[in-house]
């Protein structure tokens, strides 16, 4: 039974069992590696398939834009020492706020569902058995691994998975690759004036900037500034500004620069190899692994299969995790991966909840790609308000005092906002 203090605790008193050190360089790293998630492999390679190098550009032009939300999500929750959805509950009504984040947890359950359905068909490439008993068990051990571990260990194997998306940098590497056109494609835009090539521009776009990220980043700045017990919210410790901003700038840098260069090499990689073969048409990841054998070999083909089931272990916690820290916060639950279920047991339900819809997804063989299209028109959807609700509290000196984002960050965050509006509406039509 929980003593008396745990009852009297807040949303915001430090975790149970909190760790002496904090786990250092995690939040953007581990944020940048999860967004190359199955169903984002299968986004890229089918832009790679379908347009070849002339979808290299976009990869270039995102990066800034990533860094720059991710940089506002972490920066707000290092000063107030609040996670996103807390403060967006400061500055959104509850008939606004509550909408948007239920539309967050079903798409962060079907995207759940579609990763493991493309994780488990990649598991039967390499071994035997069934691809729904592969997508169960995964998601299984991913959920149950979160529940079990203390946060503290449990980001020690998150950074070993993120070494898994260095497969794609290996694929690559497997085929022969005309380096001085590639860097001609990267740098220079070469847009093709067609409703496909539109299209695609904003699956990409979708697909790199996407709302679970922010608040993923934005829980796990907090997870870390209450593990350390010499650290505090900057509100509260402004000594520690410049050392935590610094930190912060370089840990998200690095993770979205990972992001972007596993896309880029996803495309390069199919560019070369399926588009330059005559095959167009890719409808998941696993088929993109498929295809790579008789045209890159043996060894691309298992590079490119093991890294889906990887990047998709590495992805799965991270999207039940940002459902459960939006809800619980926005609930006022106490939470935090740091805690043990009993003392966080609504935050843990529903990230069982959305490991349990993805795998009833699997189960009833939904496809994948249709449950990712209408995914992505609601992600987009929902991009553009968190967007919007995020810039404003970014700027609030109520909130932040005087910590609040400087005009470079704030003119990036509100070209992206406009850039995802542009997107939401396109899909939609």
């Amino acid at each position: 039974m929980a003593s008396r203090p745990q009852l009297l605790a807040t949303a915001t008193d430090p975790p149970d069992g909190a760790p002496t050190q904090r786990s250092r360089f995690a939040a953007g790293l581990i944020t940048g590696a999860s967004d190359a998630d199955p169903s984002g492999i299968g986004t890229y390679a089918q832009a790679g398939a379908q347009f070849g190098m002339a979808m290299l550009w976009p990869m270039g032009l995102t990066y800034p834009l990533m860094v720059a939300v991710q940089s506002i999500c972490a920066r707000v929750a290092r000063v107030t020492g609040r996670g996103l959805a807390a403060n967006l509950a400061r500055v959104l009504p509850r008939w606004l706020l509550w909408p948007l984040l239920l539309a967050f947890f079903l798409t962060n359950a079907v995207t759940i569902g579609a990763d493991l359905m493309i994780m488990g068909e990649a598991a039967t490439l390499l071994l035997p058995g069934r691809a729904e008993a592969w997508a169960v068990g995964m998601g299984a051990v991913s959920v149950a691994l979160q529940v079990a571990v203390p946060y503290s260990r449990y980001v020690r194997y998150l950074k070993w998975l993120t070494l898994s998306v260095l497969a794609y940098v290996a694929a690559a590497f497997t085929v022969n690759v005309p380096w001085d056109e590639v860097l001609r494609r990267t740098l220079v835009p070469q847009v093709q004036f067609s409703r496909e090539y539109a299209q695609m521009l904003v699956a990409v776009l979708g697909t790199t900037i996407c709302p679970y990220l922010f608040f993923w980043q934005s829980a796990q700045e907090v997870e870390e500034q209450r593990a350390a017990p010499d650290e505090r919210p900057i509100r509260a410790a402004p000594q520690q500004a410049r050392r935590q901003f610094s930190r912060s700038a370089l840990d998200t840098g690095v993770g979205m620069a990972i992001s972007n260069g596993i896309g880029w090499f996803i495309v390069l990689t199919t560019a070369l190899t399926l588009h330059a073969s005559g095959i167009r048409d890719i409808d998941t990841a696993a088929q993109a692994a498929q295809a790579l054998q008789p045209l890159a070999g043996p060894g691309a083909f298992a590079l490119f299969a093991a890294g889906i089931i990887g990047t998709g272990l590495l992805a799965i916690p991270v999207l039940a995790g940002s459902a459960a820290y939006a809800l619980a916060e926005g609930l006022g639950w106490r939470r935090g991966l740091e805690r043990r279920f009993r003392a966080a047991r609504g935050f843990y339900l529903v990230m069982l909840l959305a490991v349990a819809l993805g795998v009833a997804m699997t189960l009833l063989q939904v496809n994948p790609m249709r449950a990712l299209v209408l995914t992505s028109i609601i992600s987009g959807v929902v991009s553009v308000p968190l967007l919007v609700a995020l810039m404003w509290t970014a700027r609030s000196k109520q909130l932040l005092g005087g910590f609040t984002v400087g005009r470079g960050l704030q003119a990036l965050g509100w070209f992206t906002t406009a850039l995802l509006a542009v997107a939401a509406v396109s899909l939609a039509l």
